[in-house]
C-alpha cells in the first residue's frame, strides 16, 4: 500500500472536526479491526491445537498401519462442516476451503509420520 493510499484510510483531528461522519466511520473501523485481530489470534491458536491432535492421530495411524487418508471421515467432515457453515451464516464454500486446507496438511503430516516409522520427529517440535 502506497503512502497516498494509506493516507486515504486515516483521519486527523482537523478532518474529524470537519467531517464527524467520517471520524465515526474511522472509529468503527478501528474497533472492528481490533475484533478481527482478536479473532485471527483465536483461529491461529485453535489451528495449532487442531494440528497437535491430528499429529497424535497420525502417530496412532502409523503405529496401527493405517493409511494417512480416511475417505469415510472426509465425507463425514464435508457434510458436517457444510451444515455448521450454513447454520452460522457462512458460505459453505469457505468451510470447504478450510476443510481442504486442514485435511491436505494433515494427510501430508500423516504420510511423513508413516514414512518415519511412526516418529513425528520435527513435526512434534510445536506439540
Amino acid at each position: 500500500m502506497s503512502d497516498s493510499d494509506w493516507q486515504k484510510t486515516t483521519i486527523d483531528a482537523a478532518q474529524a472536526a470537519e467531517h464527524p461522519e467520517t471520524a465515526e466511520a474511522v472509529a468503527k473501523i478501528k474497533a472492528l479491526r481490533q475484533s478481527i485481530d482478536n479473532i485471527d489470534s483465536a483461529i491461529i491458536a485453535l489451528l495449532a491445537e487442531r494440528f497437535k491432535a491430528t499429529l497424535q492421530v497420525g502417530v496412532l495411524k502409523a503405529g496401527a498401519g493405517f493409511a494417512p487418508e480416511d475417505v469415510k471421515r472426509e465425507e463425514y467432515q464435508i457434510e458436517r462442516l457444510h451444515r455448521i457453515a450454513t447454520d452460522a451464516g457462512l458460505d459453505p464454500d469457505i468451510a470447504e476451503m478450510y476443510r481442504e486446507f486442514v485435511v491436505t496438511e494433515a494427510k501430508k503430516r500423516h504420510q511423513r509420520i508413516a514414512d518415519a516409522g511412526g516418529d513425528p520427529g520435527i513435526l512434534d517440535v510445536f506439540a
